[in-house]
């Protein structure tokens, strides 16, 4: 009886709208349990790669590596500032900035190091940033990170120049892009350099906070399938009610 009347052509609209509303929930509440397991998965990265040892690249040079996002990394070698970058909308506290990205030179290859944030004011050319420059052999220490490209929400794309020149202000630290145009390799992954609290001359390195919670997605998820079962079961009784 309820189902005839959930398909009759007064309540045919109405129980279209729940069953897809159930649905729609349902699909949310998976959503939410796959952005937990996505969740674990990088809590998993972050813990392993910080118990593992320091890698040192001078040392052994993994295939590898940009599996070992969050590793403790050092290495030893001397500064690129003519190939040398910089990546816009970045804040110290409330001041506005660049990030320099600097290649380093080491055993025959390279890899971009986020050398740290430079006030916006009296650094808008690369000529600028030349007073930055640290001569000679230099050991970093840091952290392993991965490139960023354009975010899926917002954010806009870097493109290279059309003719030939080299894009010097970045949106993005893409490490795949900025690559293309250098004349010579670097590893696909960046180094992050550890902070001194005490550091308040620029460039001033940045490590980013990392909360290793599962958040609350599994109560999101929920949330969502107890909308979708009080749709589904609910609406049974609703219509008999109407009877």
């Amino acid at each position: 009886m309820i189902l005839k009347k959930m398909f009759s052509r007064k309540w045919l609209l109405t129980s279209l709208l729940v069953f897809l509303g159930t649905a729609v929930c349902i699909r949310l509440g998976i959503w939410q349990l796959d952005r937990l397991e996505q969740r674990r998965a990088f809590n998993t990265q972050v813990e392993s790669m910080r118990a593992a040892e320091l890698l040192d690249l001078n040392h052994s040079l993994p295939e590898n590596i940009s599996m070992m996002e969050w590793r403790a990394v050092t290495v030893k070698g001397e500064y690129d500032f003519e190939n040398q970058v910089a990546l816009r909308n970045q804040y110290n506290g409330d001041q506005y900035g660049y990030h320099l990205i600097t290649p380093l030179l080491f055993s025959g290859t390279a890899v971009l190091v986020d050398r740290g944030w430079v006030p916006a004011d009296g650094n808008s050319v690369p000529a600028d940033w030349r007073k930055y420059d640290e001569a000679g052999t230099v050991t970093v220490t840091g952290q392993i990170r991965l490139g960023q490209g354009k975010p899926a929400f917002g954010g806009v794309a870097d493109a290279l120049p059309g003719n030939g020149e080299m894009l010097f202000v970045w949106n993005n630290l893409n490490v795949e892009q900025i690559s293309v145009q250098l004349e010579f390799a670097i590893l696909d992954v960046y180094i992050q350099p550890n902070t001194n609290g005490n550091d308040t001359i620029p460039p001033i390195p940045f490590q980013p906070v990392v909360e290793l919670t599962e958040g609350s997605h599994f109560g999101y998820a929920l949330q969502w399938f107890t909308f979708a079962a009080i749709l589904f079961v609910g609406y049974p009784f609703y219509l008999r009610k109407q009877a």
